[in-house]
């Protein structure tokens, strides 16, 4: 199995500076995306030093561990990296106080042979098209989440709620953060999406899976997603992660764990 990537950012209508920030490693089949918050330009030096940190050690792990690596391996491997992220920022925005307050959310996607692993922290989301069809596979760490699960607001009410960016785990805010890890069934032909709020608040599931539906070229994809959101008003910055799986699942590895925290 093999995989095609595209990535784009985007300032959006309201903003002055880009606060998201993308990272892809084809090699070692990875994408990183996060959306950035804090004070003046502090939102995009976290957000940036976690895509960076991220792809450039877990990539590595990833890229000497090869398919020999279980799926537990990778799992802890993303623990251990993101970890070392989050303190990485955290110890940046306690020791210089024009970073004071900064932090990220997160979203990180490892393909392997028919499968995937996604981890998330905060409201920046993958979605899953398949066979015409678009699924959300992860769920936002959010206030506005939380109310929703324990029956507080309607789907319908939440369009519209004051609570949407507020976010209810990041990196960087505290000196440790839990990354929520999943493990899912990849088939050919999937096409995995990584975004921001900034695509996700301003269009809703069925434009995006209706734009999903129009074209099979990445680029082409991305850059109607952006627009759409853009059109929608373009309220905050946009990223977009696109990935398709090609070709046929191969048998899974052994297990390998040569890592050091």
């Amino acid at each position: 199995m093999s995989f095609e990537f595209f990535c784009l950012t985007d300032p959006g209508r309201a903003r002055d500076n880009n606060e998201d920030s993308v990272a892809v490693d084809e090699q070692a089949a990875l994408a990183v995306l996060a959306d950035g918050m804090g004070g003046y330009n502090a939102g995009e030096i976290a957000s940036g030093m976690a895509t960076a940190f991220i792809k450039s050690e877990l990539g590595r792990w990833l890229t000497e561990a090869s398919a020999q690596a279980s799926d537990a391996d990778v799992r802890r491997a993303m623990d251990i990296c993101v970890e070392n992220a989050n303190r990485a920022i955290y110890n940046a925005a306690n020791s210089n106080p024009q970073y004071a307050g900064m932090g990220t959310t997160l979203v990180v996607c490892v393909l392997r042979e028919g499968r995937l692993l996604v981890g998330h922290i905060g409201d920046s989301r993958a979605y899953r098209w398949r066979a015409g069809k678009l699924a959300q596979i992860t769920k936002d760490h959010s206030l506005l989440q939380e109310q929703l699960d324990a029956g507080l607001i309607t789907p319908e009410q939440a369009a519209y709620s004051s609570n949407k960016n507020l976010v209810t785990r990041a990196v960087g805010v505290e000196d440790s953060v839990l990354l929520e890890t999943h493990l899912h069934d990849l088939q050919p032909g999937d096409l995995i999406l990584l975004c921001s709020d900034g695509l996700s608040d301003m269009i809703s599931d069925d434009e995006i899976a209706a734009v999903l539906q129009s074209t099979n070229d990445l680029p082409e994809a991305g850059a109607a997603l952006v627009a759409a959101a853009n059109a929608a008003g373009g309220r905050d910055n946009i990223a977009v992660i696109l990935v398709r799986a090609v070709g046929a699942p191969a048998a899974a590895g052994r297990s390998w764990w040569p890592f050091r925290r």
